[in-house]
């Protein structure tokens, strides 16, 4: 992923009013190494994975364990109606 694809790494971070040490250090970044990526360099597929959920996507990450996750893939392939009904009904709340 490059720092150019479709994220604009620097506006993110100034939108949270974060400085660098401070938006790249929850992913495991250094200053010096979110520079880098902020200025076009290509970053690891998994740091930008982490960054998407974390900065984009507005997940927690701190709030996953293991198990939400296996239930999560067991109500969809299990019971894929009620998935979707889960699903839309929250859409509905968010607008």
């Amino acid at each position: 992923m490059k720092a150019d694809d479709n994220i604009d790494l620097r506006e993110i971070r100034r939108k949270l009013g974060m400085n660098q040490s401070e938006f790249w250090s929850k992913l495991g970044i250094t200053q010096s190494g979110g520079s880098r990526y902020e200025s076009g360099r290509d970053m690891p597929w998994a740091v930008g994975q982490l960054l998407r959920l974390m900065y984009v996507e507005r997940i927690d990450l701190n709030r996953i364990k293991r198990g939400d996750l296996e239930v999560l893939e067991a109500l969809k392939s299990k019971h894929a109606r009620l998935y979707n009904e889960i699903k839309k009904s929250l859409k509905v709340k968010i607008k």
